[in-house]
């Protein structure tokens, strides 16, 4: 990883310590300007259709993976204040090159993508993940990882109902792991 990757990175580390402080001192943000981000060892594992940008955090382990394998990323947003500012991380990383933004309603947006998707990172609100998995399923290409993050904690009902979504597809090969606030990690071999 290059230096300026690192320096963006520590400077989402240090803002996440900050919320956390904020949390542990009884202030709460909205869900609209909080920090959600997959955190240091989901990024690390996962280091490429990106549902929930957020910040961009998630957004510069996928970059840099993007320009080390010669892709592209194309990362998702409802938020166009978090467009805005994961555009800047990207740029201040020098992996501005490697990512399209857009901005808008997820579903909407994966019914526009060409077929041929190789990996998916979803981490948006949990009520979506199992449409939005309906709807990138068509699209993925043989052998497609699909990442879901936050099985675990906050996940709840929603976490639940995505991994009994996709272990029922057939051709589907999913695994739970323990990394982070939990992932489920799935591969697509259809015959």
């Amino acid at each position: 990883m290059d230096d300026r990757v690192a320096q963006v990175l520590e400077l989402y580390h240090e803002r996440l310590q900050a919320e956390r402080e904020e949390r542990n001192a009884g202030i709460h943000r909205p869900n609209s300007e909080r920090f959600l981000a997959v955190g240091r060892r989901t990024g690390q594992l996962i280091s490429i259709l990106e549902l929930g940008t957020s910040y961009g955090y998630s957004t510069i382990w996928l970059a840099e993976a993007a320009r080390t394998a010669g892709g592209r990323l194309v990362t998702m947003e409802l938020e166009p204040h978090k467009i805005a500012y994961a555009r800047d991380m990207a740029e201040r990383a020098g992996l501005a090159d490697y990512v399209d933004f857009r901005h808008g309603d997820a579903l909407s947006l994966i019914g526009r993508m060409d077929d041929g998707i190789d990996f998916v990172l979803m981490d948006l609100w949990k009520d979506l993940y199992v449409p939005c998995l309906e709807a990138v399923l068509p699209k993925l290409a043989p052998g497609a990882i699909i990442v879901a993050d936050n099985m675990r904690v906050p996940g709840g009902e929603d976490a639940r109902k995505y991994q009994q979504a996709v272990r029922a597809i057939p051709h589907m090969l999913s695994v739970p792991l323990p990394v982070g606030t939990g992932l489920e990690v799935s591969r697509y071999l259809p015959v």
